[in-house]
């Protein structure tokens, strides 16, 4: 989000963001070209961070069963009720606050639905509203708040096993429609029990996540049709995917020197994202093992324990340019866990991938890429030296992998207006307007019954309900009729 408010600075608007003082990711005290507005929660940096790790634990430790794995997903389903409450409470009643941000009149509220209240934060202040998403689990909040169509029979639902595509058999179809409907119930019955509670306390009147984030003006994607499956979309839904990426830059001096020093072979650039800094030492060998067994010099993103096989060919870091590595000419392979943002950076240098997806949507990212010819992927919990070292091998020296993410790439910068001039435009648009409620469809003011016209089917049915019951009773008294006069004759001529 930072990118799109930078460019948004571009344009000569004046942005303000609000984050609460715990936030555990934004930088609030460096200086800026925008303005930072702070308010407190009751809740510390360090709780608030706990929250996201215990959410990271949990979707990482896919295999544990029974009794734990029901333990840690309560821990994380409350952890995120109590950032929940407290991120709401602590700005939206906060009088001072509101009624200093109602005197700055804003033309519009910009927000990311992962940190709760801002669509709530929008119906207060009376301002339109653009979101800024990644196509969540399920759908569920474009579906069910923002009405996008997702039929079953080709749009797969994400899940944590990565494993539907577009070209689904039987069987998948049915999986695919069961966990759409155990998504909904799930995602309807926490709602109700976090967002909407806190949202019917604030605003004193029954008010749900949906009657909210279902106003929004304009969605913003963060994908393209280079890592979409072709799917229907609604008018206010806007693609941006790929907004932050850029031409590479040099790298620094000793980074150059030891790429460099690849020769022929070239790199590998290995990040497994900003949120995991760290693994097990069992699992960091596994992975050292495997990268010292070919012949690509290795950038590994790693702030844990230097790994007791690390080989020559493999230098850590704390931190990358992964942008301008990828970038980079000698760069062959990106090792990535499958976030959004790594993905668009190697789309958009034509980086063909080894995936290591490890919670959230990343499994379901990096069989986007798989489906597309572009990534191997593998299973964290079960990878082993040869697993990795085969992946890497497959991805560079069988050029399917170059020539599919290549063509994703052009795919990519084939647009009729840059992502983040997209990004920008629709906000503009936003404001210019005053909102863009022509662009929302009338699916959000009708009922679940009206939507799916089974008012209307119950009435057809009932129709030819009445219309066959009236021929059968007629077809009856006919023959009855028939039957008497038939009766009637015969007794004649027989006296």
């Amino acid at each position: 989000m930072r990118v799109v408010v930078e460019g948004l600075v571009a344009r000569n608007h004046k942005v303000t963001v609000l984050v609460h003082t715990s936030s555990p990711s934004v930088k609030y005290s460096q200086k800026e070209n925008f303005k930072y507005v702070l308010f407190n929660i009751d809740m510390d940096q360090e709780e608030a961070l706990n929250v996201w790790r215990t959410f990271i634990t949990t979707s990482m430790l896919q295999t544990a069963s029974g009794i734990k794995a029901w333990t840690m997903f309560w821990s994380m389903m409350s952890g995120f009720t109590r950032l929940i409450e407290a991120v709401c409470e602590g700005m939206l009643l906060n009088k001072q606050l509101i009624a200093s941000l109602r005197e700055s009149h804003f033309d519009v509220v910009l927000y990311d639905p992962m940190m709760p209240c801002g669509d709530l934060l929008a119906e207060i202040l009376g301002r339109p509203h653009v979101i800024y998403i990644r196509l969540s689990v399920a759908y569920y909040m474009e579906r069910l708040c923002g009405q996008l169509p997702t039929p079953a029979s080709y749009v797969p639902a994400v899940s944590t096993q990565g494993h539907l595509s577009d070209h689904m058999n039987f069987i998948e179809r049915l999986e695919n429609v069961l966990l759409y409907i155990g998504a909904t119930a799930l995602f309807k019955l926490y709602t109700m029990l976090t967002y909407d509670k806190h949202y019917a306390k604030i605003t004193g009147k029954p008010t749900t996540l949906c009657d909210t984030m279902g106003k929004a003006d304009i969605w913003l994607i963060r994908t393209y049709w280079d890592f979409e499956y072709p799917r229907p979309f609604l008018p206010n839904f806007k693609f941006v995917g790929g907004l932050h990426c850029k031409p590479a830059k040099p790298l620094p001096k000793e980074m150059e020197e030891f790429v460099q020093s690849s020769g022929d072979d070239g790199i590998v650039v290995f990040s497994l994202g900003s949120m995991v800094k760290n693994l097990t030492k069992e699992r960091a060998n596994t992975i050292a093992s495997a990268l010292a067994q070919i012949p690509q010099k290795v950038l590994w993103r790693y702030a844990g324990e230097k790994p007791d096989t690390l080989a020559s060919n493999t230098k850590i870091y704390d931190w990358i340019p992964q942008n301008d590595l990828l970038g980079h000419t000698k760069t062959k392979a990106f090792i990535t866990h499958g976030g959004t943002n790594g993905i668009y950076e190697a789309i958009y240098h034509g980086v063909p991938m080894v995936g290591i997806p490890l919670f959230a949507d990343q499994p379901d990212n990096l069989l986007h890429m798989k489906t597309k010819g572009a990534a191997v992927m593998l299973d964290f919990n079960k990878l082993q030296t040869i697993d990795l070292k085969e992946a890497i091998t497959e991805v560079i020296n069988n050029p399917s992998y170059k020539e599919s993410i290549m063509r994703l790439s052009r795919i990519h910068h084939d647009q009729p207006m840059k992502p983040l001039d997209q990004a920008v435009y629709w906000i503009e648009f936003v404001m210019r307007n005053k909102g863009a409620k022509h662009l929302r469809v009338e699916a959000h003011n009708l009922t679940w019954y009206q939507y799916h016209c089974l008012d209307v089917a119950a009435f057809l049915l009932s129709v030819v309900a009445l219309v066959t019951f009236i021929f059968v009773k007629t077809c009856a008294w006919l023959f009855r009729k028939c039957c008497r006069r038939t009766s009637k004759g015969k007794k004649s001529k027989k006296e």
